[in-house]
């Protein structure tokens, strides 16, 4: 097991960024038993959720441990309060980033799977909306979605003109997502981005999404289930006790690999 920083320059943000890497790239007692996978089988790109960063989680999931006994390379970059999204104006592509340069960089640095079917996209709140948002647009990237507590804010800032959205001024929102009249159908959407893959035959990966009963953004994750359940797109929808907090997403990152894993 290694855990290591990485920083580099990246084009999508026009500078230098970092992240951290969690890689079962060996065995801790010695060489790999015999039969025994030698590099990771999986790689998740693991998004953090609004004011964090690239350590959290490795601070509050056991997602070092988890990896370890589940021999998948965890890769966990900085996305500030971005939504991942892409910004022109200030040239800063969270979406790229996430989407595109970030798997092809670590697949040139470290010996991971390089095929769809092992690489998936997961993330909590904020990055729980950037892995559904960049999951779909990405679709041929990525193979499963792991979605907690969602930000799926979309439903809640279209349209709108002033005042905040839970907690925060429409102006940060404006700042992020542009025109909030036309949010709902453009590529910030992720109902509109499963209704352009499917419209053009486009292969959609998998989801599993996961909100607590307590959770201020239960009623949003809970529709776009229905959208999905409508469009009949293949996923996984668990509601459990719990708030948004790291002892739900703790608990539901482990429950969302072992999906991935078909386990």
């Amino acid at each position: 097991m290694a855990v290591a920083q990485v920083t580099f320059y990246s084009r999508a943000l026009g500078r230098n960024t970092t992240f951290q890497a969690v890689l079962p790239i060996n065995y801790p007692k010695g060489p790999a038993p015999a039969g025994e996978p030698t590099r990771p089988t999986a790689a998740l790109y693991l998004l953090h959720g609004y004011t964090g960063g690239d350590l959290d989680w490795l601070h509050f999931s056991g997602i070092r441990g988890i990896a370890e006994t589940n021999n998948i390379a965890v890769f966990m970059p900085s996305g500030t309060n971005s939504f991942y999204l892409d910004d022109e104006e200030k040239g800063e592509r969270f979406g790229e980033f996430v989407g595109r340069e970030l798997v092809e960089y670590t697949r040139l640095m470290f010996p991971l799977p390089a095929d769809r079917e092992r690489t998936w996209i997961g993330g909590l709140s904020m990055g729980g909306y950037g892995a559904i948002r960049n999951g779909l647009k990405y679709a041929d990237t990525f193979s499963r979605i792991i979605a907690l507590s969602s930000a799926l804010i979309t439903y809640r800032i279209h349209g709108q003109k002033e005042g905040t959205v839970d907690g925060h001024n429409i102006s940060y929102f404006k700042r992020v997502f542009g025109d909030l009249d036309r949010v709902l159908g453009s590529d910030k959407d992720p109902e509109a981005l499963v209704l352009e893959r499917k419209a053009t035959g486009g292969i959609l990966p998998d989801i599993y999404m996961a909100c607590g009963t307590e959770d201020f953004l239960l009623d949003v994750n809970r529709r776009f289930r229905d959208f999905l359940v409508k469009e009949g797109v293949p996923h996984t929808y668990v509601e459990a006790p719990g708030d948004h907090n790291w002892e739900f997403w703790s608990a539901f990152i482990r429950a969302g690999l072992q999906w991935a894993m078909g386990k």
